[in-house]
């Protein structure tokens, strides 16, 4: 490990100061937290099922509209590079609190953008302002005490992934009863409301006392990964995992919508509910890392991963074993994201906010590939060969910590 290991994670609470902000870290606090995530991620996911609503009001392409999906995808991955770092040396609490109020400033804009040139600009903003999700999953773990780190991360990455999955269909159903400005108003006034019990509940000067400059900080972030192995192992890993989630999630409408299921957008949507319960099921991986299994919990989630696409290859014909499957899925790689985070965590924790930024860098290039590679997959060989193809990224994710468990320091 370099330098900014620091300290041993034991000592996070051992000062005075620091024994108050764990003991705050309430379970009145972590489920406002989570709620916080979910919110805010949500944000990002809003567009997808309004694309075609959007392209009528201003009378644009569908190719052009896809650009709202594109640009805040951007202004998020320069959040994760950009403000979350800014958790490793300002005060988290203010940091939270001003990305809640501008994310709520940001979404009105999209609300009440009367051009395309302003609904671009603000959807880079609402991405940029969506990364305040990582600042408090780093928050969390700097808040909460060693032997509790875990089970509290996991349950505010929870929330996280409640906001990706119940995202579409929550903008589905208020975009058809008040059309998709509705959506982003009504999700503004969400998030300007939150800054109440977060104001309120919310310990000051929750970041990791440091003496290293901004530029320090984000020069630091490849140099983290660069250098330490199991970081680089972390890191791969998440690759594969999100490659393997978002092959699913981009595709599954695809052959749900098509003859002879043509399920409505609602009922494509139920199947992100049936994902939440692995989601919520998942929860408790962080609790397994904090007794030191992680590492096993890892290698058990992995082999799950790729066993969830054999139910899901059998659609069209069982939707309840696609189903089965969709929870197997999201239970596996929410177990391996809430493991990677703790043990990144307890290895540098006087660099949570970086770690996580850089972490989640990986994470979007994972997304993105399961994304392209799905459709283009799906084009050519079916549901069929798209099924293969997240197998084969679970698989190679499930060899890839087989052979570095074996080869690697714990």
């Amino acid at each position: 490990m370099t330098e900014l290991a620091g300290h041993s994670i034991e000592t996070d609470c051992a000062s005075s100061h620091s024994r108050r902000q764990c003991s705050e870290l309430t379970n009145l606090l972590l489920l406002t937290l989570a709620i916080t995530c979910a919110i805010s991620v949500a944000n990002i996911y809003y567009a997808q099922p309004l694309l075609a609503s959007m392209a009528a009001t201003f009378s644009i392409s569908a190719a052009s509209i896809g650009l709202v999906i594109t640009l805040t995808q951007v202004g998020y991955a320069l959040g994760l590079l950009l403000v979350v770092p800014l958790g490793d040396v300002v005060d988290r609490r203010k940091l939270v609190l001003i990305q809640t109020m501008l994310s709520a400033m940001a979404l009105v804009a999209v609300g009440k953008a009367d051009d395309v040139g302003v609904l671009f600009g603000a959807m880079i903003a609402v991405g940029l302002l969506a990364v305040v999700v990582q600042v408090l999953v780093a928050y969390t773990a700097t808040l909460a005490a060693p032997a509790q780190r875990g089970r509290a991360v996991g349950i505010v990455t929870s929330g996280v992934v409640i906001g990706i999955l119940s995202a579409r269909l929550i903008s589905g159903v208020i975009a058809d009863l008040g059309g998709w400005r509705s959506v982003y108003l009504s999700s503004a006034a969400l998030m300007l409301f939150m800054t109440v019990p977060l104001a309120r509940l919310l310990p000051a000067n929750a970041a990791t006392p440091t003496s290293e400059s901004y530029a320090s900080i984000l020069r630091s972030i490849p140099t983290l990964f660069l250098r330490d192995r199991f970081l680089r192992a972390r890191a791969v890993l998440a690759i594969f995992t999100f490659a393997s989630f978002s092959t699913l999630w981009t595709a599954l409408a695809l052959p749900l919508s098509a003859a002879p299921l043509s399920l409505s957008h609602t009922q494509i949507g139920l199947f992100g509910l049936a994902g939440l319960i692995g989601a919520l099921a998942a929860s408790g991986a962080g609790s397994l890392a904090d007794r030191g299994l992680g590492q096993r919990t890892t290698g058990i989630s992995l082999a799950l991963l790729t066993l969830s696409w054999w139910p899901i290859a059998l659609l069209p014909s069982s939707l309840l074993a696609l189903a089965s499957g969709v929870i197997l899925l999201d239970l596996a790689v929410q177990a391996i994201h809430v493991t990677n985070q703790t043990a990144m965590f307890a290895a540098y924790p006087a660099a949570r906010s970086r770690l996580v930024g850089g972490y989640m860098v990986f994470y979007s290039i994972g997304s993105g590939l399961g994304a392209i590679s799905s459709t283009a997959i799906y084009s050519a060989l079916g549901w069929t060969g798209v099924a293969a193809l997240g197998a084969t990224f679970s698989a190679a994710g499930l060899l890839f910590w087989w052979f570095t468990a074996r080869t690697s320091p714990s």
